[in-house]
């Protein structure tokens, strides 16, 4: 799809960096199908296995958009041989239950082998495949509670404060999850054989942690919320009210950033020596609150825009899908009446789309099993 002409009310065929590859995803939830949108707006060709009975059809389930869509009795023997014919013929795998369900519904990584030993078996799970709490029940809270992410983040002196579930199941874990897939492809090209990755978004939340292990390493992170500079400890790297209720969000790390906060702000003294000077820092938070305090949210950012001091407003979502860069950048596509964010990233030859809305029919396997063989 052209970048210049991302509205559409329907899309047809499969375009993008991934066109060609064959998916089959298990049905689930949170990042599995968040990773497998990924990789249909991407140009993949993704068949979603689902128990019969379950609903479908909802437009505005976005997340489960450009897939085909077929329903299967796992447990009936003659269903388990459609399913395998289907997957005979894939790329990769994706599933995400506990471990050793999938094996116990006949479709564990020995079996698929015996039919498509090139196929690429991608596992996402919380705890991962082994280790004391791999059969328990556990949400994103749960997996980022035991990484040290979650205990890092909210205000000082207050209890931790989830962030919403971005960081465990679509940061850890989706993305690794792709991560994982496409590095497996690349691999099978030379070895002929395909592998397990074994995604546990407890393994990618704290791969995410690095940058702050390596800053414990070093005695620069302090294990106190808002003590640090990236959590709100920094009175110019945080988020202040405004005078109708609102906010805004200031992240003047570097020198001469933070001398364009204080000269679009009319500061009075000299402010510029307390941005690195802590024992002066509750002066300064101050200082900035009781500023921002004075104007609206849209005011300051009228005058904070196109400058340097890398201060911005925080927008709802709906406020998101109408401000300025993003409708310049077009980052919202309309698909069949629904308003959802465009495909990310943005490829510059072979651009992706989202292949369609949510699937608003049932396929048969034997349509599939033709059309990829």
């Amino acid at each position: 799809m052209n970048q210049n002409n991302r509205k559409a009310n329907k899309t047809d065929g499969h375009s993008g960096p991934l066109s060609g590859l064959r998916v089959v995803e298990f049905a689930g939830l949170g990042p599995g199908p968040f990773a497998c949108m990924l990789l249909s707006d991407m140009g993949a060709d993704v068949v979603t296995v689902d128990r019969i009975g379950n609903q479908f059809g909802d437009k505005n389930n976005i997340v489960n958009r450009g897939r085909t869509l077929v329903h299967a009795n796992l447990k009936d023997p003659a269903s388990r041989e459609q399913i395998l014919g289907l997957i005979r013929n894939a790329d990769v795998l994706v599933e995400g239950f506990r471990p050793g369900i999938m094996e116990r519904l006949g479709f564990g990584p020995e079996t698929v082998w015996e039919v498509n030993r090139k196929l690429i078996y991608a596992r996402m799970t919380g705890w991962g495949q082994s280790g004391p709490s791999a059969k328990t029940a556990g949400h994103d809270i749960n997996y980022i509670s035991l990484t040290g992410a979650l205990d890092a983040i909210g205000p000082a002196g207050g209890p931790p404060v989830p962030p919403l579930n971005l960081l465990g199941d679509y940061g850890g874990g989706a993305l690794y999850l792709v991560v994982g897939i496409l590095a497996a492809l690349h691999e099978v090209r030379n070895s002929g054989a395909g592998q397990v990755i074994d995604a546990a978004i407890t393994d990618g939340t704290l791969s995410m942690m690095t940058h702050f292990v390596a800053a414990s390493l070093k005695g620069t992170f302090v294990e106190q919320r808002g003590s640090n500079m990236l959590d709100g400890g920094a009175p110019y790297y945080g988020v202040y009210e405004t005078a109708d209720k609102r906010h805004i969000s200031v992240g003047a790390i570097e020198p001469q950033f933070f001398a364009e906060l204080c000269n679009r702000l009319e500061l009075k003294g000299d402010w510029l020596s307390a941005q690195n000077d802590q024992s002066q820092w509750p002066a300064l938070r101050a200082e900035l609150a009781h500023i921002f305090s004075s104007r609206t949210r849209d005011e300051w950012a009228g005058i904070f825009a196109e400058s340097d001091a890398c201060v911005t407003p925080v927008l709802s979502l709906s406020e998101a899908a109408l401000h300025s860069h993003n409708t310049a950048r077009q980052s919202f596509v309309t698909i069949n009446g629904v308003t959802q964010p465009a495909p990310a990233p943005r490829f510059s030859r072979t651009p992706s789309k989202i292949q369609g809305p949510p699937a608003s029919q049932l396929a048969s396997v034997e349509t599939i099993v033709a059309r990829w063989g």
